[in-house]
């Protein structure tokens, strides 16, 4: 089984013996956790910050499980639990329409994207229901790969292994997986023909 988080959409599949047995997209990605962050910002803030912002928030200070309380530098962390980072963030006050900063915690970026993430996950389960049980079997023993950008999100295999109950594996490279298995796909058309053409 595998998952791709892209910018635009999330696909998942199932697949057996070189062919697709499921799949199903959603345009629910990394676009649109970038929507949720700024929106979030903006109805908690009063605070406009633009795309690259937003993406900028995600990708140093994103999580997809809320982390424990912020421990100042001085103070370390007790064992087993994460602090939760802190960010600050430059924009547009909406009210005043004066530069303003900010300090938003990873806490509150896994708050935004919390619905985003849901809407993946209903859509992992919705492939596995539609997967047959010998396939589940072996899905549940391997596990689930994801790839794609969204998938660098931190600790979104422990979200997913935790709500779908199947383990979750990042692959090698996953901004460049999906490139690099497309090349060699094209490398070898005659051995893949039967599964590009195949009508889903």
């Amino acid at each position: 089984m595998i998952v791709d988080i892209g910018g635009g959409t999330t696909e998942v599949a199932v697949i057996s013996l070189g062919g697709i047995v499921t799949c199903h997209s959603i345009r629910v990605a990394g676009d649109k956790m970038d929507s949720a962050i700024s929106d979030f910002i903006k109805k908690k803030y009063n605070l406009a910050i633009g795309e690259q912002t937003a993406e900028e928030i995600k990708i140093k200070i994103g999580v997809a499980l809320p982390e424990k309380d912020y421990y100042p530098p001085s103070t370390p962390p007790s064992k087993g639990r994460a602090p939760q980072k802190l960010m600050e963030v430059r924009g547009r006050d909406l009210i005043l329409g004066l530069p303003r900063n900010i300090k938003i915690s990873s806490n509150e970026v896994c708050e935004a994207i919390s619905d985003v993430l849901a809407e993946i996950i209903q859509v992992i389960k919705l492939v596995l229901r539609d997967t047959p049980p010998e396939l589940s079997a072996d899905v549940m023993q391997k596990g689930l790969v994801l790839s794609g950008g969204g998938s660098l999100l931190r600790n979104i295999q422990e979200l997913i292994a935790k709500s779908v109950g199947v383990p979750a594996i990042l692959s090698e490279e996953p901004l460049l997986c999906v490139a690099k298995g497309t090349g060699v796909m094209l490398e070898s058309l005659d051995i893949y023909k039967s599964t590009i053409m195949a009508k889903k």
